[in-house]
């Protein structure tokens, strides 16, 4: 197929020539992938300034996207792909094959690190490409302290992303470093935070919350304008209207007694266990899965003797009242493909069991994409966290379904976004969430909706919730 690029495309691509770092900004369906390996092309065969380029990407995205894109665009074929994917054989293998770009999972930056340090072998690739950059926006991750000692004696360096700071602006920090080794926004974590940033909930010492000095945003993009574009889908894609539909219910009064007693002591006694919440992100665990209609607790073994041996995960089964809904909304539905999204493994699982008789899938490879895209799938299953990069489902249906809403930003939008873009068949995308009144899924939609997610945040909300409640039966 011939690529003709559409002007802001064209804008990126230049960009990514003309400059050897680039925070690229581009929001779901505007082709960065494509973008990019125009740029690589553009960069080896004709202007001969690399030689070599590593792109890092999501499993799935390694695996598959960047060599169907490649495949896809006359102007690409030429270029040599080489995957770095698989066991350690398999690796080496694809990393001393002779190609022009290497293709590796992030999971596996840091073996591909240490591989030329014990080697002591000089580091071959004069461009990295990070796709999906804010995979590396802890600093204290493993994958973050290995890339960050290659990046400096890189060349070139273009970061990937739609959205670069899920989760706030701290998320910018270690993204950044790894394309200027700190030039930009300082050379640690602590100065970054220092200069625009005051600290906000702490105990002692210890600080929990940092919160934005007035102006920090404006600061901060300035600082970023002379690497990043920041495009969005909007306002360069037609895209299907989109529809958000909420969809609200009730706990039956014993499934009532039972999520309250676990709000307010953060300990349910069970008929066979005990569920202890013992942080603020555990807390919001348990009561997003007593909401969905099951909860996990520890059933402790114990041996001859009586004495405890360690602990089991069990489930406890709380209501059904998603799943009944959601059965309806199947039927409703009237054959039309919908997928659905869930959060814990018990959801999974009840899920299966529930709708077995409609033949429900999950994606695991591409045969799951293509049956999709192809219509043949009337109900899919999914966790978010595995649908966010690289899959285009947009041909195979227009309803969405959250069985259950997630605490991670990043997710929610990923996942959206695989039938929410461009090349969408239906007029219309149907973003349906399944929400219990008075719990902790009306917390998390409302963070999701204000784009924000702090832990802190969503602990005062159910705080107040309690206060309410206690004021309420006097």
């Amino acid at each position: 197929m011939k690529f003709i690029p559409h002007d802001y495309q064209q804008f990126t691509i230049d960009r990514m020539v003309e400059n050897k770092k680039v925070f690229a900004v581009l929001q779901m369906g505007l082709g960065k992938t494509v973008c990019t390996l125009t740029a690589i092309e553009k960069l080896m065969y004709d202007n001969f300034e690399i030689s070599k380029a590593l792109v890092i990407a999501p499993l799935y995205v390694a695996d598959v996207t960047w060599e169907d894109e490649r495949d896809k665009w006359d102007h690409l074929r030429k270029l040599r792909l080489s995957k770095i994917l698989g066991a350690e054989k398999q690796r080496i293998a694809g990393l001393t094959a002779t190609a022009d770009v290497y293709v590796i999972n992030r999971e596996n930056v840091k073996w591909l690190i240490e591989y030329y340090i014990k080697r002591k072998k000089p580091w071959p690739f004069d461009m990295v490409v990070v796709d999906e950059s804010s995979s590396f926006k802890s600093n204290s991750s493993q994958r973050f302290k290995a890339l960050r000692k290659a990046t400096p004696i890189t060349d070139r360096v273009i970061l990937l992303t739609g959205t670069p700071s899920p989760q706030g602006f701290e998320d910018l920090w270690s993204q950044v470093y790894l394309l200027d080794s700190g030039e930009r926004l300082g050379k640690t974590m602590t100065a970054y935070r220092s200069r625009y940033f005051m600290p906000g909930r702490r105990n002692g010492n210890i600080i929990y919350e940092w919160i934005p000095r007035e102006g920090a945003s404006e600061q901060i993009y300035a600082k970023l304008s002379d690497v990043m574009i920041s495009l969005s889908a909007k306002d360069h894609l037609k895209m299907p209207e989109r529809i958000d539909n909420i969809v609200k219910l009730k706990l039956t009064p014993e499934a009532r007694e039972q999520y309250d007693k676990m709000e307010s002591d953060c300990i349910l006694e069970l008929e066979e266990g005990e569920v202890v919440a013992g942080n603020k992100a555990a807390v919001t665990n348990k009561l997003l899965q007593m909401a969905n209609g099951a909860v996990y607790y520890e059933e402790p073994t114990v041996d001859e003797d009586g004495v405890v041996t360690g602990y089991e995960r069990r489930v406890q089964w709380v209501h059904d009242i998603k799943l009944d809904a959601l059965e309806e909304m199947v039927e409703d539905n009237a054959g039309q493909p919908m997928m659905v999204f869930y959060n814990f493994r018990h959801d999974y699982d009840r899920l299966m069991k529930r709708f077995e008789k409609y033949g429900p899938r999950t994606i695991s490879g591409r045969k799951d994409v293509e049956d999709w895209n192809a219509g043949k799938v009337r109900l899919l299953f999914a966790h978010p966290a595995s649908m966010g990069h690289g899959l285009n489902l947009q041909a195979g249906g227009s309803n969405i379904v959250w069985f259950g809403v997630p605490s991670n930003l990043e997710w929610y939008l990923q996942a959206n976004a695989r039938l929410d873009r461009q090349g969408q068949k239906s007029k219309t995308v149907v973003v349906s969430h399944i929400l219990i009144e008075g719990t902790h899924d009306i917390d998390v939609m409302r963070s999701l909706r204000g784009k924000r997610m702090n832990q802190d945040e969503l602990i005062a909300a159910v705080k107040a919730r309690i206060e309410s409640r206690k004021v309420n039966k006097k």
